[in-house]
């Protein structure tokens, strides 16, 4: 059996009340570690949680890459693309592309006998994947929408309806300007969505492919562009790299340019800031580990003084000083061991009443979220246990050497 692993053992299951000096600093060490993990995995979940909910939304509304016309992209104006059958078909095979359908975008102006408002009309079709609209629907339906007839049925954000003092089922006139010519169509608010996220939801309301592309005045076939949905979000750059290689710079049958842009792309700002977020997580994690690594080496440095007796009797009986070094380190072990498994009930439980109960409120317009969201990823769980224990054992090696320079005749008559 390893010595030092039995004398640790031995000490750490031994404590009575004789030791009543390295009770709190053991206590406290505890502690130490506890807090520091959970604040880690809180801090992790917290951030996660948040990049993924606001990454999702914001590709429900953009997909992950889109394919337009080159113009369009180099301007505010819509300019319009063929994206017929044969073209669908292409995006569709793609190695990576999951879904692939069309869309259409118009300017108009919303208005009732009290107010009017400005807004981006965006048309779909019948292959649209809304599972996004679906999950974030708060009240009405979402209708058939088709590229072949119009159903004058309108989707539009909670933020939009409240401004226009409109309600589900109600009808509201939009106003086009296209070239002096103003046309007039008359919807029928058929559903309500709330994302929270202001950038798009006061923006943009949803109607059918097949208004749109006649309010364009383009023809059949002809849309803004398509949005492709890829298998493996990690993958991306990969899938993003062959849409280049089999789209960019290829014209359609009416021989317009069709370039493609990544989600990152088209909304740099909104993904640079998610980014930012990880140096926090980064700096929070330094400074529990820091917490947890100084209350060890106090606590160690005093169950070192503690027991300098035993420490005496052990080099008078021809213990090693390695072997006795060993032998604190497997008691800070331990010590480690108890400490993570308290911040790991802590921090896990904490996360799991999160998710389960949105215990925590947040402000919508600041953080366009109403609950803090929170994921628990149990890589990262295992990742942060194993990184706290070893930096702190790491980090005890140079107090345990302490033991070097205590001296069997003296710390034998030492009280």
């Amino acid at each position: 059996m390893n010595l030092s692993l039995f004398l640790a053992r031995h000490i750490y299951q031994g404590q009575d009340h004789r030791h009543q000096v390295s009770r709190p600093a053991i206590r406290t060490a505890i502690a130490g570690v506890a807090i520091g993990l959970a604040v880690m995995l809180i801090t992790v979940a917290v951030v996660l949680g948040f990049k993924h909910t606001i990454r999702d939304k914001v590709i429900g509304f953009g997909s992950h890459i889109q394919v337009e016309n080159f113009l369009t992209m180099q301007s505010t104006d819509p300019y319009p693309v063929c994206m017929d059958d044969s073209v669908m078909k292409v995006l569709r095979s793609i190695p990576g592309v999951a879904h692939a359908e069309r869309f259409a975008l118009t300017q108009g102006i919303l208005k009732t006998d009290e107010d009017f408002l400005g807004i981006t009309f965006k048309g779909i079709a019948q292959e649209y994947d809304t599972t996004f609209l679906r999950r974030n629907l708060v009240e009405g339906c979402i209708p058939h929408f088709s590229d072949t007839s119009a159903s004058r049925q309108l989707l539009m954000s909670k933020m939009t309806a409240d401004k226009l003092r409109l309600k589900v089922g109600d009808k509201v006139y939009a106003y086009f300007i296209s070239e002096g010519d103003v046309r007039v169509r008359r919807f029928t608010l058929s559903g309500i969505f709330q994302t929270n996220l202001t950038q798009f939801d006061e923006a943009l309301c949803l109607t059918d492919l097949y208004t749109t592309n006649k309010l364009n005045k383009w023809e059949e076939g002809q849309c803004t562009g398509a949005e492709l949905t890829v298998a493996d979000f990690s993958r991306l750059d990969e899938t993003a790299e062959r849409v280049i290689d089999k789209v960019n710079r290829t014209s359609d049958s009416m021989g317009n340019t069709m370039m493609s842009r990544t989600i990152h792309e088209a909304y740099p700002q909104i993904f640079n800031w998610l980014e930012l977020l990880d140096i926090n997580v980064w700096i929070i994690l330094a400074l529990m580990v820091c917490v947890a690594s100084f209350t060890m080496i106090s606590g160690l440095l005093i169950i070192i003084l503690e027991r300098t007796q035993m420490i005496g009797i052990l080099k008078a009986l021809g213990a090693r000083t390695s072997t006795i070094r060993h032998t604190f380190l497997w008691f800070s072990v331990f010590i480690l061991g108890r400490g993570l498994l308290v911040g790991n009930v802590v921090g896990i439980g904490f996360i799991l009443l999160q998710q389960h109960t949105g215990l925590i409120s947040l402000d919508p317009a600041n953080y366009y979220v109403s609950t803090a969201p929170m994921e628990l990823n149990w890589p990262l769980v295992v990742l942060l246990n194993l990184a706290t224990l070893l930096i702190s054992v790491a980090v005890l090696v140079a107090p345990s050497y302490l033991i070097a320079h205590i001296s069997p005749s003296k710390s034998m008559r030492y009280e």
